[in-house]
């Protein structure tokens, strides 16, 4: 693996995390590109790519309504076809860690949906669909982000298929503390520390990474 990255902004390629055998690839993001939903974003991680919409909030129906908090559903379409088990999976993974980070609790009883599109998928889909639900829910408003990022390592399809194992990790923007985990393969306990301590060191860049897209973009406006 390469011991450098760079991460690519809105405006340009600044330099990335120098890290022994860890590398993140080239990244970029656009905000608010869709009209109908409340907010939009789409997120490209290397040839991996992703679009977002999130809908509320909004009327929810009773048989979903929670009297303290908003209704939190993910919807995950795949490029081509109906969604499977993995899509479902990968919903449930999604809501369960965003609803440990959005506000829910401003909007009770109401209904707040997330739709994400597969545009293209080389491989690290996670890791590149995080980051597109933090920029939209971001919109909403959060405790902290969340970013998770794969070991063994960000890297297209390719790697990640002959990769002895793979590790996600959600990170909140504060503290760097683990909200989330998902793990494939085989991984002593050292890897996994290393792995996680990896993780940590990327999410540093891709949440100034955040942070300087969104002042961009609140400073035009």
């Amino acid at each position: 693996m390469q011991t450098e990255s760079k991460i690519r902004a809105d405006s340009g390629t600044e330099p990335g995390p120098r890290v022994p055998g860890c590398s993140l690839r080239h990244f970029a993001c656009e905000q608010n590109l869709l009209s109908r939903p409340d907010g939009s974003a789409s997120f490209l991680q290397g040839d991996t790519s992703v679009l977002a919409g999130v809908y509320g909030p909004a009327e929810v129906k009773i048989s979903k309504e929670i009297f303290n908090k908003a209704t939190l559903e993910v919807i995950l379409r795949p490029k081509t076809g109906l969604p499977g088990v993995a899509e479902k999976s990968r919903e449930r993974l999604i809501r369960n860690t965003c609803e440990a980070v959005v506000l829910g609790a401003l909007h009770p009883r109401t209904s707040i949906t997330v739709v994400l599109q597969v545009v293209s998928d080389a491989g690290s889909l996670c890791g590149c669909v995080w980051p597109c639900v933090g920029q939209i829910t971001s919109q909403m408003g959060e405790e902290e982000h969340c970013e998770p990022t794969s070991q063994m390592g960000d890297n297209g399809g390719s790697v990640a298929e002959e990769a002895r194992a793979v590790l996600t990790f959600a990170l909140d923007s504060v503290e760097r503390k683990l909200l989330m985990s998902t793990t494939k393969g085989l991984y002593s306990d050292t890897e996994l520390q290393q792995c996680l301590a990896a993780a940590q060191t990327a999410s540093t860049h891709v949440f100034r990474f955040y942070r300087e897209s969104l002042q961009r973009r609140y400073s035009k406006s």
